[in-house]
């Protein structure tokens, strides 16, 4: 494994990247953990904590400029709390969560490179913003629980495609929604002994710096997508490895 002040030093580039766009890089933490084969075990829960420590600092940063609206994020939360729960509860075996972690990131790669900058001139109104909000949301909770992916990098983009918010309340959105998904999914892996406070430790102090940076720089003036681009590199380089470990 790798130095843990060279992993500190990459989560803190990392940290400050992802929050510039409001998201609370929980993607790239869970690929470059599983790239320096971190125990499988850990690294939904060293992920989560990280994204919870990112995402409050970015969501206050949102909040103090205005682009909070709780009417768009709390349908999203109502189903994404408990299944973010009841994914933190389930305990994968080794290989489950390598094939359950390559689909999740094979599928981010795929949005990130071909469905970036799509627009879909179809709008939802009434009811059908419900089911919608209603069914992501629950999706990407279970899918943050399980793997520590926040879900933040689907959800953003998707507000702003079916034109349920613009770009900032996306972000804010975003932020907000990674940050309860988040302590779900880690409040029931604590519950259940899926954690280590000595290894967290020095991460959570380099992403609360990376992530107060960039949560500034993104909810001011830092443009967004070209993030993603960038860290889609580094997912990229765990489907590999995690390929060559499953194949």
């Amino acid at each position: 494994m790798f130095g843990e002040r060279v992993i500190a030093a990459l989560f803190f580039f990392v940290a400050m990247m992802y929050s510039s766009v409001g998201l609370g890089g929980g993607s790239s933490y869970t690929a470059l953990l599983a790239i320096f084969d971190v125990n499988y075990v850990l690294i939904p829960t060293t992920s989560l904590m990280l994204n919870v420590t990112v995402t409050s600092l970015g969501a206050a940063n949102f909040w103090r400029g205005g682009h909070v609206r709780w009417g768009l994020i709390a349908p999203f939360l109502v189903s994404s709390i408990p299944l973010a729960y009841l994914g933190g509860s389930i305990a994968l075996s080794k290989q489950a969560f390598y094939i359950l972690l390559l689909v999740t990131l094979v599928t981010l790669v795929v949005r990130i490179y071909f469905f970036d900058g799509l627009r879909i001139s179809l709008r939802l109104e009434g009811a059908q913003k419900i089911v919608f909000s209603l069914a992501l949301g629950g999706a990407l909770g279970f899918i943050a629980g399980t793997v520590g992916i926040g879900g933040g990098i689907y959800l953003v983009p998707l507000i702003v495609m079916f034109g349920l918010g613009a770009e900032k309340e996306a972000a804010a959105t975003g932020s907000i929604f990674i940050w309860v998904n988040s302590i779900a999914g880690l409040f029931s892996r604590i519950q259940r002994g899926a954690f280590d406070m000595e290894w967290i430790l020095p991460l959570v102090a380099a992403v609360a710096a990376g992530g107060f940076l960039g949560s500034y720089m993104g909810s001011f003036r830092f443009p967004p997508w070209t993030v993603q681009k960038l860290m889609g590199v580094v997912i990229i380089i765990a489907i590999v490895f995690l390929v060559r470990r499953l194949f």
